[in-house]
C-alpha cells in the first residue's frame, strides 16, 4: 500500500482513468463509501468518517482492469461495492482510496436449464424476473434483493430466502462457477468453478473483483406467502421444528416473537400484539398439510396468497417480515435497538430460547429463522437488543454463548474473522496471495492477511 498516502497525485490518478465515470465530489464520495453499517451503533462510530478519496462507476470489463491497474500501479486501497445492502461495513473504504462501483456491470449474459450466468452489479429482483420468464427462479437471495447485487450477495452474503429448501450459498451446487478479475499492474483473469468458489466467498470482497458468476437456477414456483399465529411463542418454535417435515415443500420459514407486532402496522390484526407469527413461503401443493400441521399446532393462518394477491391488499410478502427485514422495520420507527445474530446447536432446542425470553426480558427480542446447511436443518437468530452502550452488547452476547451450544456472529465488527468464521480461512488468504498480492484490497476487513504477506511490486 502506499506508505504515504498524502503523497498520491490525484490529478495523476483521475488522468490515468481518463474515459471512466469518476465521481469526485464530497457528498457522492460519502455517500458511495457507506453500506447499512447503521444497524450497529458501534460501527456507525468506528465508520462514520471513512471516506473514498476518489469513487469509479465501471460498466465494462475492460473498465475494472483498468481500474486494477491504476490501484496497482498508485499502490492505493481499492473497495469494490455495488446495492451497498451489507450491515457490517464491508463496502465501506477504511483507508480511503478508490470505491469502485460496479453497478453498471448489470447484464445477463446467459440463461440456460438450471444455471444462469450475469455481471456482479446485476440486482437479485431484476435476475429473478428475467429468469421466471425461462420458467425458472433463483435458489435463494436477501431480503434486501430489490437493491441487492449478485456479487455482493456472494462476497458478503451467507444466505437467505430459499435457504430452508436450497441450503446455504455455501452448499454445493449452488454456486457454479466465477470470473475474477485480480489487482495487479498487469490485471488477470481467473475462473473458479463450483467449490473453488468459496475461496471468494464470503471474503468482503478483500481478494479479487467479481465480474461474474453463474448460480444454480430451480423451476420456478408461485409460492404462498403465509402468516401463522399462534398464542404462545414455544408453539411457534416447536411449530417450526415440526414443518422441517420432508412432505413439505416450504422455501421460507421465520418466526418473530409478538412484541415484533407494532412494526408491521400493515398488517393489523393479521399480526395482533397477543399473538406470535411464523413467516412462510408455501407451495401450492403442500397448503393443504400445511394449514393442518398449523392448526394441530394451536395456531391459525391469518395471511394466505400470492405476492401480487397481498401486495393488491397492501400486505408485505413473507419476506419482507424475515431474516434482517425485521431489523430494518425495528429500526425504523425506533433507533433505539440493535441487534445480533445466533447460531443454534443442532438439533435446536426451543427451551434455548425460552430460558433467553427469561433471562433477557425487555432487552432482547426473539426472531428465528430455519434453514438447511449442507442438508442439515439449523436454525439462526436474528435477535433485536435495546441500546444500552457497548458493554451491555458484550454481556448479552456472553451470556448467549454460555448456554445451550449458541454461537455468536457478531455484527459491531468489520472483520470476517471476529464476526463469524470466528477462524481464519487459509484457502482465502491463499487466493488473495495471488489475486491481490500487494494486499490492497478492502484493507482491514480480514485479521488473515498481514502487510508481511505483501509482495513488493
Amino acid at each position: 500500500m502506499n506508505a504515504n498516502p498524502g503523497a498520491v497525485d490525484w490529478d495523476a490518478v483521475r488522468a490515468d482513468l481518463h474515459g471512466l465515470h469518476l465521481i469526485t465530489a464530497p457528498g457522492q464520495r460519502k455517500q458511495l463509501s457507506k453500506d447499512f453499517y447503521w444497524y450497529s451503533p458501534i460501527l456507525s462510530a468506528q465508520l462514520d468518517h471513512c471516506v473514498a478519496d476518489l469513487v469509479v462507476k465501471v460498466s465494462t470489463e475492460d473498465d475494472v482492469r483498468q481500474v486494477a491497474a491504476v490501484a496497482a500501479r498508485w499502490h492505493l486501497p481499492l473497495t469494490v461495492r455495488a446495492g451497498g445492502t451489507g450491515n457490517y461495513g464491508q463496502c465501506v473504504p477504511l483507508e480511503g482510496g478508490i470505491v469502485m462501483d460496479v453497478t453498471p456491470m448489470c447484464r445477463v449474459l446467459d440463461i440456460q436449464p438450471g444455471r444462469m450466468r450475469v455481471e456482479a452489479g446485476a440486482r437479485m429482483h431484476d435476475i429473478e424476473l428475467a429468469a421466471r420468464e425461462t420458467g425458472q427462479a433463483l435458489r435463494m437471495w436477501p431480503s434486501t434483493w430489490q437493491v441487492a447485487s449478485i456479487g455482493g450477495f456472494i462476497a458478503g452474503g451467507f444466505g437467505g430466502i430459499g435457504s430452508f429448501r436450497h441450503g446455504i450459498l455455501r452448499d454445493s451446487g449452488n454456486l457454479l462457477r466465477a470470473r475474477i478479475m485480480t489487482l495487479e499492474r498487469a490485471p488477470r483473469v481467473i475462473e473458479l468453478h463450483g467449490d473453488e468458489i468459496q475461496q471468494v466467498h464470503h471474503a468482503y470482497g478483500t481478494n479479487g473483483v467479481i465480474l461474474d458468476v453463474e448460480v444454480a437456477l430451480s423451476p420456478a414456483v408461485e409460492w404462498l406467502h403465509c402468516t401463522a399465529l399462534f398464542p404462545g411463542y414455544r408453539g411457534a418454535l416447536d411449530f417450526g421444528i415440526a414443518a422441517q417435515a420432508p412432505a413439505l415443500d416450504i422455501f421460507l420459514l421465520s418466526s418473530v416473537e409478538a412484541r415484533f407486532s407494532p412494526w408491521y402496522q400493515s398488517l393489523g390484526e393479521r399480526f395482533p400484539a397477543d399473538r406470535h407469527a411464523v413467516f412462510t413461503m408455501v407451495a401450492p401443493d403442500s397448503m393443504a398439510p400445511f394449514r393442518a400441521l398449523v392448526a394441530g399446532h394451536g395456531g391459525r393462518i391469518s395471511v394466505a396468497g400470492t405476492e401480487p394477491e397481498l401486495r393488491a391488499q397492501g400486505l408485505p410478502p413473507a419476506y419482507e417480515c424475515a431474516f434482517n427485514h425485521t431489523t430494518l422495520q425495528a429500526l425504523k420507527a425506533d433507533r433505539s435497538w440493535t441487534y445480533l445474530q445466533v447460531a443454534y446447536a443442532a438439533p435446536f432446542e426451543p427451551a434455548v430460547v425460552e430460558r433467553h425470553l427469561r433471562l433477557f426480558g425487555g432487552d432482547v427480542l426473539q426472531h428465528q429463522d430455519f434453514a438447511r446447511v449442507a442438508g442439515q436443518c439449523c436454525t439462526f437468530g436474528i435477535l433485536l437488543v435495546r441500546w444500552k452502550g457497548r458493554e451491555h452488547q458484550y454481556q448479552v452476547m456472553r451470556e448467549i454463548e454460555a448456554q445451550g451450544g449458541c454461537r455468536i456472529f457478531n455484527p459491531h465488527v468489520v472483520t470476517i474473522e471476529d464476526g463469524g468464521m470466528k477462524t481464519i480461512d487459509a484457502q482465502q488468504i491463499e487466493f488473495k496471495q495471488r489475486s491481490d498480492p500487494m494486499g490492497l484490497m478492502n484493507p482491514g476487513k480480514t485479521r488473515g492477511w498481514r502487510p508481511a504477506l505483501a509482495a513488493r511490486c
